[in-house]
């Protein structure tokens, strides 16, 4: 158990990873604040008795206001951010528009980028802080037909592992989570964004496209292999107590394997090996 006072803000609650978290979270002795988007969804985490506050992360006034709200609603102190909000962008990189990339780095990586800006300023000042951002084996994995997805979780990547670095002479840490095939709806809330900016019908790729529809509007989706939430929910504990935090914590068999091939394969075959998986 934590001490009660211990705050922490948790993005992308409305289901899945998030909502578990949050769940586990509270059951820790954390005070959890949460974020959604969809009104249905802040209107049942209030009612499951959770400080909840909108977000958009495509909106820079939105994730300002949404922070200084919840520093409002503690008297100032927060402890521990998690940035879990985020979507994936189905598309062979031929086919992604200008306009899909930019809408993915803007949820997957600006929107993380400025929340954690407003984080580690308050966290300096109060002199203590965790910062864990939500990434994924596609964040050193890259996998075919998720081009936008994998690059916005390698920018990730890139950015907060310099930070780890550049904050070891404080008491605020940052730390990536590395998630691999995990049950949730991103496969599944993906599907609007294919379909809007992937012309399926023109693209080299159609079948794989077409087939992967199929599934998905049949409720069927490949995130479905993993063992439940609950091994995200170990690493993120992990990585908001741990002593000197890791800068990447792994989550599932899949990216422990992967990241040994990645250290053990010359690089053609490490990703023939990868995209077996896809």
């Amino acid at each position: 158990m934590v001490e009660k006072s211990k705050v922490i803000l948790v993005t992308g609650c409305s289901s899945g990873i998030g909502a578990h978290c949050a769940k586990r979270l509270r059951e820790d002795g954390w005070q959890v604040l949460v974020t959604a988007r969809k009104q249905v969804d802040i209107e049942r985490l209030k009612a499951d008795g959770y400080e909840t506050f909108y977000l958009e992360c495509r909106n820079s006034e939105s994730i300002k206001a949404c922070f200084d709200a919840a520093l409002e609603a503690t008297g100032g102190k927060l402890d521990a951010i998690f940035n879990n909000a985020g979507y994936s962008q189905a598309g062979a990189v031929e086919d992604l528009p200008i306009e899909a990339l930019r809408e993915q780095f803007e949820v997957n990586f600006f929107a993380v980028h400025e929340m954690t800006l407003l984080a580690v300023g308050h966290m300096r000042a109060q002199g203590h802080g965790r910062i864990v951002q939500h990434s994924s084996i596609l964040g050193f994995c890259p996998m075919s037909l998720r081009g936008a997805y994998n690059a916005s979780k390698y920018a990730l990547e890139g950015l907060y592992g310099t930070m780890h670095t550049e904050l070891q002479n404080s008491d605020v840490h940052v730390s990536l989570i590395q998630t691999g095939p995990i049950p949730s709806k991103i496969a599944i809330n993906a599907l609007p964004y294919l379909k809007k900016f992937i012309d399926v019908e023109n693209s080299r790729h159609e079948n794989a496209y077409k087939a992967r529809i199929a599934k998905l509007e049949a409720g069927g989706t490949p995130d479905a292999s993993g063992k439940g939430a609950e091994p995200v929910y170990v690493k993120l504990k992990r990585a908001l107590n741990d002593k000197s935090p890791r800068p990447q914590y792994f989550v599932t068999r899949e990216t422990y394997i992967a990241g040994m091939l990645k250290r053990l394969l010359p690089s053609r075959l490490f990703y023939q090996t990868i995209n077996r998986w896809s």
